[in-house]
């Protein structure tokens, strides 16, 4: 599983841009519930992508402009797809493996 878990020096843009295959975002912080219920699922289905697919991981707490004014996060756990540099879909709250899953495929 490509996992990069963004930093105070990484630039969002340029990851979510540069990347040659499509790029899941998991908008998450460290005191939500769902939030810590979602990460082992996201992880299991985005095994199943393996090289095809890169997990970014972004703290609202330490990204809170890039999330709520940038991206309109207005709940989290929220996942945003993204291909060639575009969102192509989002879902919030906990989700399934199985539900990922689908979503994923859907939008790839």
């Amino acid at each position: 599983m490509n996992v990069i878990n963004l930093a105070a020096q990484d630039n969002f843009a340029e990851i979510i841009q540069s990347q040659p295959i499509p790029v899941i975002v998991d908008f998450w912080a460290p005191w939500c519930a769902p939030c810590r219920m979602l990460a082992p699922e996201l992880a299991g289905a985005s095994e199943e992508f393996g090289d095809k697919l890169q997990v970014l991981k972004v703290n609202i707490d330490d990204f809170a402009e890039l999330a709520s004014g940038q991206y309109k996060v207005l709940g989290v756990p929220t996942l945003v797809l993204f291909k060639d540099g575009r969102e192509k879909g989002r879902l919030v709250g906990y989700r399934s493996r199985t539900a990922i899953k689908a979503f994923i495929e859907k939008n790839l």
